[in-house]
């Protein structure tokens, strides 16, 4: 039988705990892997829970009762994340970022596996003590920060399509109107992707008036869901008054003149 040294058992339920955000795990279940006692076992996840409380690096919850075990929280404390907001702050400043037609590139950013990872645990944060069903988003840019928010939550990620699918059965659909432009668009959601009366969390990477975000609220409700809230990545400064109330945003794009070509980009309020 082998015996494992205490720092090679807590290497393995960190990697396991990390893999497995927000999943349960009995405590029998790391006694039974590493052939330990119960007191071996919560003692290797007493110096793992501390030692990540103090760099920042997260959280193990334990839930007490018969069907208990302990959890992982990727997030902790939003300071732990303050140098890489700052960062990407001043990325999403670069001029070169100005896009003829008055748009902002971000393709980089949100397609980056490191720091669409972070934006996602970071967007998940006002949600993990909430009982989340699905994360919700539209397609197409929002997807890759929506999916790490899903991962964080441990919940599945819902895509709202712009058109039907012959491949994914029957759908609802419903026209909604842009909240910046005025442009009457559609958008669709497969009867299989969303149970019924779900508890959702709506994320996309932009806003400007917040129609779509208008738009998949509505399209919510036609499944009889309930939207616990909406996160963007950037949100504008202007229009002041959007069309939705129930939203955060990581960022708030304060200006951007492609004449002076400049562009003038804030980390939003709450995180700061």
């Amino acid at each position: 039988m082998n015996i494992y040294k205490r720092y090679e058992r807590i290497s393995v339920i960190l990697k396991i705990l990390s893999e497995n955000p927000n999943t349960l795990f009995n405590l029998n279940y790391f006694m039974d892997l590493f052939k330990t006692a119960k007191s071996t076992a919560s003692e290797d996840i007493e110096i793992l829970k501390s030692t990540l409380k103090k760099f920042g690096f997260g959280e193990i919850k334990t839930v007490a009762g018969a069907g208990g075990g302990i959890k992982y929280i990727p997030i902790n404390s939003i300071d732990s994340y303050h140098e890489f907001m700052i960062d990407i702050c001043k990325k999403l400043e670069d001029p070169k970022r100005i896009i003829p037609g008055g748009f902002l590139y971000t393709a980089d950013i949100i397609y980056s596996p490191s720091a669409a990872n972070k934006i996602g645990e970071i967007l998940s944060h006002p949600f993990q003590e909430k009982e989340v069903d699905a994360v919700v988003t539209v397609e197409t840019k929002g997807i890759p920060i929506a999916l790490m928010c899903a991962r964080s939550l441990n919940v599945p990620l819902v895509i709202i399509r712009q058109d039907n699918r012959v491949t994914e059965g029957s759908s609802v659909s419903i026209n909604y109107v842009s909240g910046s432009k005025m442009q009457i668009r559609a958008m669709s959601l497969s009867r299989r992707s969303l149970e019924r009366n779900s508890k959702v969390v709506l994320i996309d990477d932009f806003m400007k008036a917040g129609g779509t975000i208008k738009g998949m609220m509505e399209l919510m409700n036609e499944f009889d869901a309930e939207v616990l809230g909406a996160g963007v990545m950037i949100a504008t400064k202007e229009p002041e008054v959007k069309v939705v109330k129930n939203y955060f945003s990581l960022f708030t794009l304060v200006e951007m003149d492609e004449e002076k070509n400049l562009i003038e980009m804030e980390i939003s309020d709450w995180l700061k």
